[in-house]
């Protein structure tokens, strides 16, 4: 088939390629002129495992090309796929204008049947008002005759196994209320599947709900066991049996119950502050969808709050090393990172970062001022080791495989004494660290006797603020 993707961001690019990988023409169209030079060149402008192995090879193959112009990218196009942004506003709400755009120049530029998949996280509605927008652009070219069909087709990719996910997907949504669209998206995702079992079909509104749902389902999961881990450090309770306990029921499961920093990235708290909103437009308050915003806000915080207990509001002459800088493994993304606000907070009050990351130190330095690079307020390792020297503690926020069993012996040496990891992921074993001598506090795992013995004998500096 001719698909055509406009938008060459995370959605559309895995989209564009995973589609033409198994036999389909796909011409991927973004306004954005550099990024198209990029990619014709192979060239990507994020990391994602696979990923640029399976543009490379589509390119040489020539079942996918890139363009700036939405005429040459939409000529023949079967299918159009919609994957730009829909950034928060000021309410959290989304905001449309990149898709509605998007939804004019198909209507300014088509010349032939095509059904219009909406692949962005959408509100509620918005497949009704891409069809509008196309007719009435249709009507001003005195084309109205030329027939369309809009389908809501969210994606449900995980960034850092986007590729897998495309490939061998879960579930597939087709909401539509066109038979033709129905048939045509069927035969499109055929080769991802066998008999048609994992196409589930339904309203064009109800796939557009189905997304924010799954999105917000996710996130309450997460927001809840950090709840659960705060109450349950005040209990003395290890959360880590807990989450054990209550994993191995398959109603609930092991996905998405691991307390920690907190959730960031591009589609969980846009999505959770864009239901929300939607809700409180429509005169429902969403406590549930709040809460779950509010406590991942704190949890953001719990790390920042802890190194102040630990060594005072006045972070002056205190250096602390950071591994992990992009919201979760497997990725380059910054976007809503837990490390931002804990790296914000720790230099704010004075103090001093080295921080290390596989893949996402070029975005991280995007993500924080210059001058705090400049004054040597804020570093970036090449080697997550070299980042320990003489800090004070070693904070964890990114559970990356390099970080998960490293040499504890360099670690303690590099280390200020007494040696300290903060694990916001809880990846160590506090009993084995303990042996080692090195103090450790997780989140939700009460470790009375080490932290104790830490807080005794960690020099305290007088408050001058």
């Amino acid at each position: 088939m001719k698909v055509t993707v406009i938008g060459t961001g995370y959605v559309g690019l895995v989209s564009g390629a995973c589609l033409a990988d198994v036999g389909n023409r796909v011409v991927c169209q973004d306004t954005d002129r550099d990024r198209i030079i990029a990619l014709k060149e192979g060239r990507l402008p994020f990391h994602e495992p696979g990923l640029d192995e399976l543009v490379a090879r589509n390119l040489a193959e020539g079942r996918l090309s890139f363009t700036t112009e939405p005429g040459e990218a939409l000529a023949e196009a079967q299918v159009a796929m919609i994957a730009v942004g829909t950034p928060p506003g000021e309410d959290g709400a989304a905001d449309l204008g990149h898709v509605l755009a998007v939804a004019r120049t198909i209507g300014r530029h088509l010349e032939g049947p095509v059904v219009v998949a909406t692949k962005s996280t959408v509100p509620v509605g918005t497949a009704e008002q891409v069809r509008s927008v196309i007719a009435e652009e249709l009507r001003r070219r005195d084309r109205a005759e030329l027939p369309f069909e809009v389908a809501a087709n969210p994606e449900f990719l995980k960034e850092g196994a986007a590729v897998a996910d495309f490939m061998k997907p879960d579930r597939i949504i087709i909401g539509t209320d066109s038979e033709r669209a129905r048939q045509v998206l069927a035969r499109l995702y055929a080769p991802f599947q066998r008999n048609h079992e994992r196409i589930l079909e339904m309203g064009l509104r109800e796939a557009e709900m189905t997304k924010y749902a799954a999105n917000a389902m996710l996130a309450t999961k997460i927001s809840f066991m950090n709840e659960i881990a705060g109450l349950c450090e005040r209990l003395d309770v290890d959360v880590e049996q807990v989450r054990l306990g209550i994993g191995s029921d398959p109603r609930i499961g092991y996905h998405f119950i691991y307390p920690g920093a907190g959730f960031g990235g591009s589609c969980f708290p846009k999505d959770v502050r864009a239901l929300i909103a939607t809700a409180r437009g429509h005169d429902f308050e969403p406590e549930i969808l709040a809460a779950v915003e509010r406590r991942n806000a704190a949890q953001k915080r719990l790390l920042g709050r802890r190194i102040l207990s630990l060594f005072g509001e006045d972070l002056s002459d205190r250096r602390f090393a950071l591994w992990g800088l992009a919201f979760k493994p497997g990725t380059d993304d910054m976007r809503e990172a837990p490390s931002i606000p804990l790296i914000t907070e720790i230099v704010r009050r004075g103090g001093r970062i080295t921080a290390h990351d596989p893949v996402a130190r070029a975005n991280a330095r995007r993500a924080f001022p210059a001058e705090w690079e400049e004054e040597g307020r804020l570093r970036f390792a090449t080697d997550p080791y070299a980042a320990l020297d003489r800090a004070d503690a070693l904070i964890l926020m990114t559970e990356w495989k390099l970080y998960r069993n490293p040499d504890f012996e360099q670690m303690k040496e590099r280390l200020a004494e007494p040696a300290l990891i903060l694990d916001g992921r809880n990846q160590y074993d506090p009993a084995h660290l303990e042996e080692l001598g090195i103090a450790w506090i997780g989140v939700g795992r009460a470790n009375p006797s080490g932290r104790a013995r830490l807080l005794r004998s960690m020099p305290q500096k007088e408050n001058t603020r």
